[in-house]
C-alpha cells in the first residue's frame, strides 16, 4: 500500500446551518478541517495509507481534532501536541444563488503557526513514504510554519518522495509579494503544483489571458500558456488546474487540464449544482495523487481527480467521503444521480 504524508493546519470549522447569514445565526454546525487535512481524509477513503502532521494544543479540543482525523483512518502518530496553544478556528457563512459565501477566521496564534524547531522529525515521519504534500496556506501561517514547511520540502526530497503542492493562495493570510518570496524557495523541491483559476496569478503574477473569473468567463488557452510558464520556470514535471465557471453561488462549470510538459490533458466539464464547495480543491488534489500513485495515464489522472472533486460539492463538511468506485463511475460518464439500489 502505498504511503502519503501531508503537512498543514486542521482547524475547528463553525458554519451556519441552513445557508443562514452570521447576524442572524443563533447556532453553528461544529466540525473540522483544513486543505492538507481534507488531502490525507480523502486519500485514506481510496485506500492509501494516509498520515497527516501537524500540530494541535494539548487540551480536549486538540483530542477532538484527532479523533475526528482517526475516524476517517487517517494515521496521526506524528501530530504534535503543545501546551497552552490554541486550535485554529474558521467561521463559514453558506452561499446560495447569486450570495456569495464568506470565510472569517481566528487562528491565530495557533499550534502550528508558533511551532518549534525540531518538532518533527522529518527522517523518520517519511520512512517509507512515496508523497508530500503540501498547500500554499501552511507556510501563510507564519515564519516558523514557512520554516517548517522548507524543512520538510527538503527532507521529502532527500528521501526520493515526490513532492506536490497546492498553491491555494488565501489573501486574508499574507500579501501576493510575501507568497511569492515564500513559494518561490519552496518550488525548487516541488514535482506537481495544483492551482485554481487564480492562484497562479496572486502567487507569481502569470495571469491567463482572455478570462475574467467574476463574470465565470474561462478561456482553457490562456491556462495552457500558465500552465507552460510555471514549467518552464521552476522546473516543474507536471501542472494542474482547475477551471471553475462560477454562474453562481449555486452551480459551477467545473473542469481541469493536467500539463506534463510535453501534453495537455482535459478533463470532461461538469456543471455541478453545489452543496459544499469547500475542500474541492482539495478532493482534486487527493485525485491526483491517487491515480498518479495508482499508476493511471495521464488522461485517466485528470479524469479521476475532476469527478473526485465534482462529487466533494455534494457532500457537506471540509472532507470527500467518497470511495474509488464511485469516483471511477462518474468519470466513466454516469451522472444520472439515479438511486443505487
Amino acid at each position: 500500500m502505498k504511503k502519503v504524508i501531508t503537512f498543514g493546519e486542521i482547524m475547528l470549522r463553525l458554519a451556519t446551518p441552513a445557508y443562514q447569514r452570521f447576524i442572524q445565526a443563533e447556532s453553528f454546525e461544529a466540525t473540522y478541517g483544513g486543505g492538507e487535512a481534507n488531502v490525507a481524509v480523502s486519500l485514506a477513503h481510496f485506500g492509501l495509507e494516509s498520515t497527516f502532521v501537524t500540530a494541535v494544543p494539548d487540551n480536549d479540543i486538540g483530542q477532538a481534532a484527532i479523533n475526528h482525523l482517526r475516524r476517517f483512518g487517517v494515521h496521526t502518530d506524528s501530530i504534535a501536541r503543545v501546551k497552552g496553544a490554541r486550535l485554529g478556528i474558521y467561521f463559514l457563512e453558506t452561499g446560495v444563488s447569486q450570495r456569495a459565501s464568506q470565510v472569517i477566521y481566528d487562528r491565530f496564534p495557533s499550534a502550528i503557526a508558533g511551532i518549534e524547531e525540531n518538532v518533527f522529525q522529518w527522517a523518520g515521519i517519511f520512512a517509507g513514504a512515496s508523497w508530500f504534500h503540501f498547500t500554499g496556506i501552511t507556510p501563510a501561517l507564519g515564519d516558523r510554519a514557512a520554516a517548517e514547511t522548507l524543512k520538510a520540502c527538503r527532507a521529502a526530497k532527500e528521501g526520493g518522495l515526490t513532492v506536490s503542492c497546492d498553491l491555494n493562495f488565501r489573501k486574508k493570510l499574507w500579501t501576493r509579494e510575501k507568497a511569492q518570496a515564500v513559494m518561490s524557495d519552496l518550488m525548487p523541491y516541488v514535482d506537481l503544483v495544483v492551482a485554481n483559476e487564480e492562484d497562479a496569478e496572486q502567487v507569481f503574477g502569470i495571469q491567463a489571458r482572455h478570462s475574467d473569473i467574476t463574470k465565470g468567463a474561462i478561456d482553457e488557452e490562456g491556462y495552457r500558456d500558465v500552465a507552460r510558464e510555471l514549467i518552464e520556470r521552476f522546473g516543474l514535471k507536471q501542472v494542474a488546474i482547475t477551471l471553475r465557471e462560477s454562474i453562481s453561488a449555486s452551480d459551477n462549470g467545473w473542469s481541469a487540464l493536467l500539463y506534463d510538459g510535453a501534453g495537455f490533458y482535459k478533463s470532461r466539464r461538469y456543471l455541478v449544482h453545489i452543496v459544499d464547495r469547500v475542500g474541492g480543491g482539495d478532493a482534486f488534489a487527493a485525485g491526483l495523487i491517487y491515480a498518479l500513485l495508482s499508476g493511471h495515464s495521464a488522461q485517466e489522472t485528470v479524469e479521476f481527480a475532476a469527478a473526485a472533486s465534482c462529487l466533494k460539492h455534494t457532500v457537506h463538511g471540509d472532507f470527500n467521503m467518497v470511495k474509488v468506485s464511485e469516483v471511477l463511475s462518474l468519470a466513466a460518464g454516469d451522472e444520472s444521480g439515479r438511486v443505487q439500489r
